[in-house]
């Protein structure tokens, strides 16, 4: 292990990707601290030397001003996704946008060159006409306005705002759709209609966008996207029919969504140069799911 690198903060780090940032920085050298609800299950992270763990909510003053004190950065991952989000819209903004702008005043206090990644989401555009789009038409740029289509993607553009305005060092990451490598239910509907350009992203590059925005000096003060490459560009229903043929199921087992769906192809050239996280080929996370199957039937 390198030498420490700072303390950095991992807001719902008890989560799928939280565990795994939360390995990779330790590995990197930086110490780390994780904030999640009480409830959470955080025995995953046990094994990783010297982890703080704060178990609060985003929305908890006094856990913020404990999880901010002597941190150096902060990757903001907490926050109601949906279809919880969707049920209670005074509810996700108060997690989602207010919390953020809760975590930007915590760490203002404790240290005002504290970076701030936050996860944002592509869900920000809403419908950017993918459903009709050619093959040949360019990927969809930050520099899109936003016109979210449900209350998820409106807590994100808010919480997009308050960090911009807010006085931290910011990188702000607008990730697509995570195909996580393991032994997952298939959804009730598919969250894309058949016909429309999708861009998935596998969780290991996820996580490692996360990573390398925390230190990388050119992502300062940019608006980036996190998607998967040229490889993961499809159609939905293309994207299915190679899923279904992995778990050996019908690709007509599961709806699609019906109506516009925040989803699309996006440029992200700008990202990928700066943070270098685009290493997981479509082919590869399929053949990652198989080992998870191979080794689920195993046992």
């Amino acid at each position: 292990m390198s030498a420490p690198r700072g303390r950095v903060l991992i807001t719902g780090g008890a989560g799928s990707v939280g565990q795994g940032l939360a390995r990779v920085l330790a590995a990197e050298g930086y110490r780390v601290r994780v904030l999640d609800l009480p409830q959470c299950d955080f025995s995953p992270l046990e094994d990783i030397a010297g982890l703080d763990i704060v178990r609060g909510s985003i929305t908890d003053a006094d856990a913020l001003r404990q999880a901010a004190a002597g941190v150096d950065a902060a990757v903001h991952l907490a926050a109601l996704l949906p279809p919880a989000s969707e049920r209670d819209r005074e509810t996700t903004m108060a997690v989602n946008a207010g919390g953020t702008a809760q975590l930007v005043e915590a760490l203002a206090r404790e240290n005002p060159r504290a970076r701030l990644v936050l996860s944002s989401s592509v869900c920000v555009y809403g419908d950017t006409g993918a459903h009709g789009a050619a093959d040949d038409d360019p990927p969809v740029r930050v520099e899109r306005p936003t016109a979210p289509l449900d209350v998820y993607g409106e807590s994100k553009v808010t919480a997009e705002d308050i960090v911009r305005q807010g006085p931290l060092p910011l990188v702000i990451l607008r990730i697509s759709g995570i195909l996580v490598p393991e032994v997952l239910a298939f959804p009730e509907a598919w969250p894309f209609a058949a016909e429309q350009r999708i861009e998935f992203v596998c969780r290991d590059d996820v996580i490692g966008a996360l990573a390398a925005a925390v230190g990388a000096e050119g992502a300062q003060g940019k608006t980036l996207h996190v998607a998967g490459g040229p490889t993961w560009r499809m159609r939905g229903s293309d994207y299915v029919e190679r899923l279904s043929e992995v778990f050996g199921v019908p690709a007509d087992m599961v709806p699609y969504r019906d109506g516009p769906a925040s989803f699309d192809w996006y440029d992200a050239e700008d990202a990928q140069a700066l943070l270098g996280y685009q290493r997981t080929p479509f082919d590869a996370a399929l053949a990652m799911i198989e080992r998870a199957l191979a080794e689920a039937f195993e046992t």
